[in-house]
């Protein structure tokens, strides 16, 4: 369906597309199909794991689709990790690149957490930073809500002036370090009490006329969602405010993000969870006070047994292009790249 022109309301560009079609739905016993595994240490944000391929992720048990058939991504929890050593975990890329004009939803039931665990699901263009990225699920150790945000160019900036749930951070210019926040504010969106809650739904409009994503705790997921299958299309005319909206009025989606592709992984330590003014208030207990030597290194358990993923499904939609295959794309393209100076 094409997209619907965007109209002028108080002031503000507001999106106006309702309709999607099912592009991909991944889920089940093929998820994997869909995905490249990263298979190499992190270069990029300092994070102390070794994303291990797919052949390797499956032997250790690492990635697999349960009798449930939901799909399960771990953090090793069973080795002795040496000094000198990291611990390995998963990272995947979707084969497609999906452009202006989609929507992705993502089911979990269980996010990664614990001091030194650094989750994600986002998206990023082929060549960063010039194709934006676009973070909708990410925490660290073991802060009590997600935060979500978006990296560009210089050119973008958001003043948190749009229509949303979420509470925007200080920092108003987007190709920053921090890039552009939004804190979620509902509850059950992060740590143990996500999963208590029956975990939740994710909803993420990528148009020209505004960037959307949308939370829901399992028990306020709208029916739009919960009745929809994978081959139905799907209405967003239901889904009310986002939590976070990003406005085309002082950022050019068009021009600062490229087609996306989605990425769910986790890391250890690193440019964000392992800096000591945001690691040891919380976690700083152990005999050094240091993420990697208190955390990542020694028993996996109990100290991982909480980091993985239990995801239901990911589901992406198209009001108007097709995806974009990229299929094989280099380690070095990782809108991650930001993170090595988020500090």
């Amino acid at each position: 369906m094409a997209a619907l022109l965007s109209i002028c309301t108080f002031g503000l560009l507001v999106s106006t597309t309702l309709g999607y079609d099912v592009t991909r739905d991944y889920s089940g016993s093929t998820f994997f199909s869909g995905w490249d595994f990263y298979g190499a240490p992190d270069n990029l944000t300092f994070g102390n794991v070794n994303w291990v391929s797919q052949e390797e992720a499956m032997s250790q048990s690492l990635a697999y689709v349960n009798d449930q058939g939901h799909v399960i991504l771990k953090v090793d929890n069973t080795t002795n990790v040496p000094i000198g050593e990291n611990r390995n975990a998963v990272r995947i890329t979707t084969h497609d690149a999906y452009e202006l004009g989609s929507l992705w939803l993502i089911d979990v039931n269980h996010i990664p957490y614990g001091c030194s665990v650094w989750p994600a699901f986002w998206s990023f263009g082929p060549k960063w930073p010039d194709d934006g990225e676009i973070d909708i699920i990410e925490g660290i150790n073991l802060m009590t809500a997600n935060e979500m945000a978006i990296h560009t160019t210089p050119g973008c900036t958001q003043n948190g002036s749009s229509p949303q749930l979420g509470t925007f951070g200080s920092e108003t210019d987007c190709s920053t370090a921090s890039g552009c926040t939004v804190m979620e504010t509902s509850p059950n969106s992060y740590l143990a009490s996500f999963a208590s809650a029956g975990g939740g739904v994710w909803a993420t409009q990528f148009e020209a006329d505004g960037i959307n994503i949308w939370f829901w705790s399992r028990p306020n997921v709208p029916k739009p969602i919960t009745q929809a299958t994978s081959t139905s299309p799907l209405d967003v005319a239901d889904f009310g405010t986002p939590h976070a909206s990003f406005s085309p009025a002082t950022c050019n989606i068009s021009q600062y993000f490229s087609p996306q592709n989605l990425v769910i992984d986790t890391n250890l330590c690193g440019g964000w969870a392992g800096l000591p003014s945001l690691y040891s208030p919380d976690c700083g207990t152990g005999a050094t006070g240091l993420c990697y030597n208190d955390s990542v290194v020694g028993p996996g358990s109990p100290r991982f047994d909480n980091a993985y993923w239990d995801i239901s499904y990911v589901r992406t939609y198209t009001s108007a292009a097709v995806a974009t295959s990229t299929s094989g794309l280099p380690h070095t393209l990782s809108g991650a790249l930001y993170r090595t100076s988020k500090f």
